[in-house]
Formats: structure tokens, sequence, C-alpha cells
């Protein structure tokens, strides 16, 4: 409410429910897809309840092919080691990644970000907003610490 009351100084707080009501009743009377509702301290519109199972079967169809071990582990590395080239990539993997690099770019995960130094100035990856919104991420800082890592792949010790 602070932050809608405040787009106009003039207005009450009482008239921006009033206005928040007059949207929320339009929506119900007009047949709208979506709902104006209250939730906690502040406003979503959110899908109207009938329309999930719909949203859900269109998701579905939509959804991308999952991703391959061979390019999520290309994908991390990218990811944790932007900008870097295939040449690195494939050091690091140890076998070649050309393939699974086309896949990634072709989806969107990653795209060229500059050109390298070296002999004949190779491409650089690095990752995109797609990534970072598969992922469920704001900003690559969010992306897990080596030390949360080795903590998360350990083997879990049988109980004697």
């Amino acid at each position: 409410m602070e932050e809608l009351s405040a787009l106009d100084p003039d207005a009450s707080r009482a008239g921006v429910r009033s206005a928040l009501d007059e949207i929320r009743e339009t929506y119900e009377v007009n047949g709208h897809g979506v709902d104006l509702v209250e939730l906690g301290e502040g406003w979503q519109i959110l899908t109207r309840a009938e329309y999930t199972e719909a949203i859900e079967r269109a998701q579905l169809a939509v959804r991308p092919h999952r991703l391959s071990a061979a390019a999520l582990e290309a994908l991390a590395i990218i990811a944790y080691r932007q900008p870097l080239g295939r040449a690195e990539i494939e050091e690091i993997r140890g076998v070649n990644c050309g393939a699974i690099i086309k896949s990634l770019h072709e989806r969107g995960l990653i795209d060229v970000v500059a050109r390298g130094e070296g002999i004949g100035r190779p491409l650089m990856y690095g990752t995109t907003p797609l990534f970072l919104e598969q992922f469920a991420l704001r900003h690559l800082e969010e992306l897990p610490r080596a030390e949360e890592l080795a903590v998360a792949l350990r083997p879990e010790s049988k109980p004697v």
C-alpha cells in the first residue's frame, strides 16, 4: 500500500484501497483470467484457480528438454569461470565440447561475450539472462560456492 500511495502524493490510503477494489471487481465481473489478490502486506495479480490445469498443460507442452549430464557439466564450467573459450572447457572436461556448446547456445543458456586474445581470437562464452531465469538465480553470485558444493557432494557416512 505504501508503494502504491507513494505514486500519487495526493492519494489517500482509502483512495488507493478503493482503486484496488475497483480493479478487483472489474477483473471479476468482466470474466478476466486473473484476480487481484491481497497477500500478506501486498497485492498480486494471480491466475484464476479454474485455469490452473490448463496452464499446467500448456507449460508441459513448452517445457524445455532436460540437459544431459555432460551439458550440465559444461554449463557449470562456463557459469563459474566465464568468460572462457571452447579450448578451456575441453581442457577441463577432457573431451570435445563443440556439440554441447552449440546446444547450450541454441537453447539461449550461453552466448558469445567476447573474443579471446590468443591465436585466431577464439570466441569466449558466458551465461545469459535466460540461464539465470532457468536456474532461478537473480545474479551469478547466488551460485553455490566451492565449499558448499564440496559438502553437498561428499558421500554420506554410514552409521557404525
